[in-house]
């Protein structure tokens, strides 16, 4: 797969996700990897790009199961983001639709 394509597809994934709640990485790769193949370690160069251009702000929450975890919360600049891409999203389900011979326009 295009490895840009690739990246702009995780993107889109990770503002999603996180705009439903806060997440912390691992629980973002465990998240992706139901739908398709991510390593654990591109995840985190992502979150930390994404964290720098604003896009999430961060916190460390305690937890059970070891040390404290870093969260990514999302921010205005973020949802904008997310919704710009969204609607470029809809590109794809249209090469989709026809790839699969679907007309839409019935």
């Amino acid at each position: 797969m295009n490895v840009q394509f690739k990246k702009g597809v995780l993107e889109l994934c990770v503002l999603i996700l996180t705009s439903h709640k806060d997440r912390y990485g691992y629980e973002l790769v465990e998240e992706i990897s139901k739908k398709f193949e991510i390593s654990e370690g591109g995840i985190y160069p992502l979150l930390r790009r994404m964290t720098k251009e604003e896009l999430f702000s961060t916190y460390l929450s305690e937890s059970k199961e070891g040390p404290p975890r870093k969260y990514y919360a999302i921010t205005e600049k973020g949802l904008l983001l997310k919704d710009e891409l969204l609607k470029e999203w809809t590109f794809y389900t249209r090469v989709q639709e026809i790839i699969h011979g679907e007309d839409s326009h019935d």
